[in-house]
């Protein structure tokens, strides 16, 4: 390739990677159309909770095709390989593309017929390492706008499993008990019937598994990954860490939660951390039925600025439903907690609410989904910011919310999309 072709390549990975996660598969597809021909295309990670797939192309097979499937690709495959051949996806056996990167993303394809050259192939692999780590910087900053569409999505999706499984179950089990019945007659047609359906009843149960183990990570695996993650923060820095865990038999964490409260514990050391006189900070965890609370404390002077520390961690909170404060004692310390709760606020605006924002008033909250301030929504509106704060106002007003987050949470949940 050219040193053209590279730039205009590296440029379109930029563009692959800004915009919206939700629709990161379209945008890889598009990219690497040419170097793969295929039909459809799926990224599944983990990382995501609410939407562990990105997916484009046919909708035969990005409609149907189930995470059961894709974990089962992912185990199969090993880091670094790059496999084409037939496997089970979208419910029958079809011809892929598939490659696994490091950070444990699957990327699937179904290629049209021909070969692949290697060098596209090894691009490719190349382009995915570069998006799959994008997508996990993307949830571990956990902004406002991941944050709210993704406790949107794992509502939805615990709704409708929770319909399928109750539905589902009770039309095994009545055919389970009829069919042990002593009064049938044809016992190998029976015991066949029997069979399958005492298969498909534990295939509903494990398909419920599976939904828990994406949508919540149990409290050590939480409070674990929180613990690496500050190590590394801090391994440079002459600092004491007191990690205080959790209880272990309390109830798993929402995905989300965990990524949020992660991204507050990083953001508030990391703030903290730069003070001269410091040599120890203390993160404690507490977890009820409700809410985790977060409690970070430190010995410093007190010259850190809290306040501002609270308003940058605010809409991350906010946009869950939580709260979060600080504390300055000079020549004592800092403290800065939070509560989450652990479940999305039963009652949040619908689309119908949205016919009553103006047009201008819609584009800023398309801009507060995707987790802006107001000078960056004042730039891309070309509006002065006074502007924006007024529209602001109108739209937690009319929405029916006191914060910039419960009304990105709001409009996520209404089906407002990110602005670009």
């Amino acid at each position: 390739m050219s040193t053209t072709d590279n730039a205009l390549l590296i440029t379109a990975l930029r563009d692959v990677l800004v915009g919206p996660l939700p629709e990161i598969g379209r945008r890889f597809s598009t990219l690497i159309a040419d170097m793969a021909p295929h039909t459809s295309l799926v990224i599944f990670t983990r990382e995501c909770t609410g939407r562990p797939r990105k997916v484009a192309g046919d909708p035969a097979v990005v409609d149907r095709v189930t995470i059961a499937e894709l974990d089962r690709i992912r185990t199969e495959l090993t880091v670094g390989q790059i496999f084409r051949g037939k496997c089970a996806i979208a419910g029958r056996d079809r011809e892929v593309l598939a490659m696994l990167d490091r950070t444990d993303t699957l990327l699937v394809l179904t290629p049209h017929p021909g070969p692949v050259k290697a060098a596209s192939l090894e691009l490719i692999q190349a382009l995915f390492a570069v998006t799959a780590t994008g997508i996990q910087l993307q949830v571990r900053n956990a902004s406002p706008a991941y944050l709210a569409e993704s406790r949107a999505a794992s509502s939805e999706r615990a709704r409708t499993v929770a319909e399928m499984t109750e539905v589902h179950a009770a039309t095994l089990e009545t055919m389970l008990a009829t069919l042990r019945s002593a009064d049938l007659d044809d016992t190998r047609a029976r015991t066949s019937a029997r069979e399958t359906a005492a298969s498909a009843l534990i295939g509903l149960r494990s398909a419920v598994d599976v939904h828990r183990e994406l949508a919540e990570e149990s409290t050590t695996t939480a409070f674990a990954r929180m613990r690496g993650e500050l190590r590394s923060l801090l391994k440079h820095r002459e600092i004491a860490l007191e990690l205080v865990e959790p209880p272990v038999d309390g109830r798993g964490v929402p995905g989300e939660v965990a990524h949020g409260a992660r991204a507050v514990v990083r953001g508030a050391v990391l703030a903290l951390s730069d003070q001269q006189t410091l040599s120890r900070i203390r993160v404690a965890w507490t977890l009820d039925a409700a809410s985790l609370s977060i409690d970070i404390r430190d010995d410093g002077g007190g010259e850190a600025d809290v306040i501002d520390v609270e308003r940058q961690l605010r809409s991350r909170v906010e946009t869950l439903g939580g709260t979060v404060e600080s504390e300055s004692t000079p020549g004592w310390g800092n403290r800065i907690s939070a509560t989450i709760p652990l479940d999305a606020p039963v009652a949040l605006p619908n689309r119908d609410v949205l016919t009553e924002l103006a047009p201008r008033e819609f584009e800023v909250l398309e801009h507060l989904v995707a987790g802006r301030r107001n000078k960056a929504i004042s730039e891309r509106l070309g509006v002065s910011e006074s502007t924006v704060k007024f529209h602001v106002a109108g739209v937690l007003r009319k929405l029916g919310v006191e914060s910039r987050g419960a009304a990105a949470a709001a409009g996520a949940e209404a089906g407002v999309k990110p602005a670009p």
